[in-house]
């Protein structure tokens, strides 16, 4: 079994909190070997006071978009500041009562997951708070990528389409531990406040969730599984279409589907393409809140058979080319999501222009190199 980085922190690093006062930005996914919460640990051995919650609350029971106000920890009475409130939080007020602020949230490994905005969010609060002289460390607890740190999949993100779901100009899926991809934006945005990384010991770079020893906590409520985790950097993409991802199912990013879709034609033109990793069921579902609310849902089912071969990417591009040659006159982007999901207005240009599929996958190629060079500097396993 793995050492998380908030453990090797508490045991290995105490000194980094050591007359301090730390304020400390977690969810429910905070917890160590043995389930126990980072704010439980911290409470004993430092001087707690301040927590700071993402999209889907400090316990991750609200869904996508529910905005989740100010609140106190139900056992110490510790203030909560939601960073994913109705109003803008008062960072320079906060900051002035914190030495230390730690990061420590269990990612999923792709662009689209607001976790990794608000990690960069917090990063410029507290450079900007360097303005005024003040200065707050920050530490990031590491925790595993649970897809593995290998493979990288998907375009870059364009700077015009920053936003909460695309924070930063790299792929769909990068490869980087949440520890490695904080240092990257540390360096390459200039940051000034100090930044350290507790790292993690045991975890290496082709390592998934399933190997590491550690409990499956959902990083949010459409995150159930792992196997949610291996296909969301594709299928998370028809959440910028009027297809439905899953939501409302026990299956979200599994299922994709819509009442006019043939769902056995699209099964096997999907299984005909031989997929490594995967294999494709037709499947009829009626979802209990999103799209297709109540209504009779028809699509595939798409089941992991090897997960570390699975390009998830790709097969979204697949199957939304399919769809887009099979339902011309059903299927439609919501072009202002989908483009800022993909970063850029070419993956849909391209789609609708007919552009083969292998063409707009291999476009991607020299920037995913490019980037593997890029991160290199940063890899600390």
């Amino acid at each position: 079994m793995i050492k998380l980085g908030i453990t090797q922190l508490l045991t290995n690093k105490q000194e980094w909190l050591k007359d301090k006062s730390v304020g400390l930005l977690t969810n429910h996914t905070g917890v160590d070997k043995n389930l126990t919460q980072n704010i439980t640990l911290l409470s004993e051995c430092a001087n707690l006071v301040a927590l700071f919650s993402p999209e889907h609350g400090l316990w991750g029971a609200a869904q996508d978009g529910v905005k989740i106000e100010d609140s106190k920890h139900s056992q110490n009475q510790i203030q909560v500041y939601s960073l994913y409130g109705t109003t803008p939080i008062a960072w320079t007020d906060i900051l002035n009562n914190i030495d230390v602020l730690i990061y420590d949230i269990q990612d999923v490994g792709t662009r689209y997951y607001t976790y990794l905005g608000t990690l960069l969010e917090v990063m410029k609060a507290l450079e900007s708070a360097m303005e005024s002289d003040k200065c707050v460390e920050c530490i990031v607890a590491d925790r595993p990528n649970p897809i593995g740190g290998v493979r990288i999949e998907g375009p870059m993100l364009e700077s015009d389409y920053t936003s909460l779901v695309g924070p930063y100009p790299i792929p769909v899926r990068y490869g980087m531990t949440i520890g490695e991809i904080a240092s990257l934006f540390h360096v390459e945005q200039r940051c000034r406040f100090p930044l350290k990384i507790a790292q993690m010991d045991g975890w290496n770079r082709e390592m998934w969730y399933d190997e590491t020893g550690l409990f499956w906590v959902p990083p949010s409520p459409n995150m159930p599984t792992l196997e949610t985790a291996t296909l969301y950097p594709g299928t998370c993409l028809f959440e910028g279409t009027n297809v439905s991802e899953g939501r409302g199912t026990t299956k979200p990013f599994e299922y994709i589907g819509a009442p006019w879709i043939d769902n056995q034609k699209l099964t096997a033109q999907l299984n005909e393409l031989q997929f490594s990793g995967v294999l494709f069921h037709p499947i009829t579902f009626t979802p209990q809140f999103s799209k297709f609310k109540d209504e009779v849902c028809h699509g595939v089912a798409i089941h992991t058979t090897n997960q570390k071969q699975v390009t998830s990417v790709e097969i979204a591009i697949w199957m939304l080319r399919l769809l887009i040659d099979t339902h011309p006159n059903e299927f439609e982007f919501k072009e202002t999501h989908f483009d800022r999901l993909s970063g850029s207005v070419s993956l849909r240009n391209s789609l609708l222009a007919g552009i083969p599929c292998d063409e707009i996958v291999e476009s991607w190629s020299v920037e995913v190199e490019r980037f593997r060079e890029r991160r290199k500097p940063y890899l600390l396993y």
